[in-house]
């Protein structure tokens, strides 16, 4: 434990990120970089890529298009994974080679059938089988993945350095080794929880908020955009002390997106931006699109909240202090009660006994309801709903129009 400090300070500048899993296998790494330089040894092999092409992750298993996963996974990797390991193996005169990511083996393995690649709980079945007839040992070949900072123990490390030194946040005793980079990023907000919590994440996680962009659609039934209450968005942006910039669209499906673009390329001009953060948790549609725009104009793309627990996510935003409202409900098991309530754990509990019984997502995520945020740890001022009416447009949808809302102090 004594000597860990030490490799901190030499491997956290080195990746230039304090981020705690990715310093948590770096760790290890440079170690066994630093091992492999004294033995003389020039080039070193990396399995990295096995578990984007060949689905190896939680999220893969937990995806409706398996492949497709894999293809978001590998437009992340050079940020995520690739520069960490090069710099770590370069430092020290090491030539990294990564055979999984021979743009041929790439092109076939995602032709691959997903059927084959997850079976049952076993991830990357397919390379397991194929290992074993190649002769590999079984122990090896059907060993649970764990990853590198919990096998090697450093992320334990790390934290019982960070409780010594006085901290509650790993992130915040990483940051003593190094500064965070005032990366500018930017994030879509549509004023509803998960836009809202995936902000909240971020600059948990260091990441200062440049400002706020938000799409007004047209078109009630977007494909892409959160639509009820939107007009709301410019009180949050100032009970925030964020700018936001806004695009209208008619909301009409695929060539919303080109407005998308638009807004997210005068966001980077005046803001100089290097990222978004978005608040998808499920929606492969939603985010391949986002992803692609990104790309297009060479942003980083952060989605914190992808792929987690959605009761948890629900129960935890509540606990955090946060003050919300649902602005309509589309599905069968709610109505228009529901609207302009302030959520509580009750509602949770209904929400989650409706999803046993009936298959509706507690999280919204399938467009069961829509919400608002009318306070959070992150506001100044908290906003109250003056004014409003209930539209009820069947037994089951309703939709809530705020004609009237102002900003109090907390």
């Amino acid at each position: 434990l004594d000597e860990v400090p030490k490799y901190l300070a030499k491997v956290i500048p080195l990746v230039e990120s304090s981020n705690v899993i990715k310093v948590g296998v770096a760790l290890p790494f440079y170690l066994a970089c630093e091992n492999a330089q004294k033995d003389g040894i020039r080039v070193m092999f990396s399995g990295l890529g096995s578990e984007e092409i060949f689905a190896g992750y939680q999220r893969h298993e937990n995806s409706q298009d398996i492949n497709q996963e894999c293809v978001s996974g590998l437009r992340k990797i050079y940020e995520r994974d690739l520069y960490r390991d090069d710099v770590l193996t370069m430092f020290h005169n090491i030539e990294l080679r990564l055979p999984f990511l021979d743009k041929d083996l790439i092109k076939y393995a995602l032709t691959i059938d997903a059927k084959y690649k997850i079976i049952g709980d076993v991830k990357k079945y397919i390379l397991r089988e194929t290992t074993k007839k190649m002769g590999l040992p079984i122990e090896y070949a059907d060993r649970p993945k764990k990853a590198a900072q919990y096998g090697s123990k450093f992320d334990r490390a790390i934290g019982k350095l960070t409780k010594k030194n006085g901290f509650v946040l790993k992130s915040a005793y990483l940051n003593t080794f190094f500064p965070p980079q005032n990366q500018k990023i930017g994030a879509l907000f549509s004023g509803g929880k998960d836009s809202m919590y995936a902000m909240d994440t971020m600059i948990k996680q260091q990441y200062p908020i440049s400002c706020l962009m938000t799409m007004k659609s047209k078109n009630d039934d977007s494909y892409m955009f959160h639509t009820p209450a939107i007009d709301i968005v410019g009180l949050q942006a100032e009970a925030l002390g964020l700018p936001i910039i806004y695009q209208e669209t008619a909301g009409e499906k695929e060539d919303e997106l080109a407005d998308l673009k638009t807004l997210i390329e005068n966001a980077k001009e005046k803001y100089h931006l290097d990222g978004i953060v978005t608040g998808a948790l499920y929606s492969v549609y939603q985010r391949e699109r986002i992803e692609k725009i990104a790309e297009e104009l060479g942003l980083k793309v952060f989605s914190p909240l992808w792929h987690i627990n959605q009761e948890k996510e629900m129960r935890t935003i509540i606990d955090s202090d946060y003050e919300l409202v649902f602005t309509a409900v589309a599905a069968y098991g709610l109505d228009s009660t529901w609207l302009n309530q302030h959520i509580t754990p009750s509602h949770i509990d209904k929400l989650v006994k409706l999803e046993k019984e009936i298959g509706l997502n507690v999280a919204g995520e399938g467009g069961e309801f829509e919400s608002l945020v009318l306070n959070c740890p992150l506001f100044k001022k908290k906003i109250v709903i003056e004014e409003s009416k209930i539209e009820k447009t069947g037994e089951n949808s309703a939709r809530l129009h705020i004609k009237k809302a102002k900003l109090i102090e907390k």
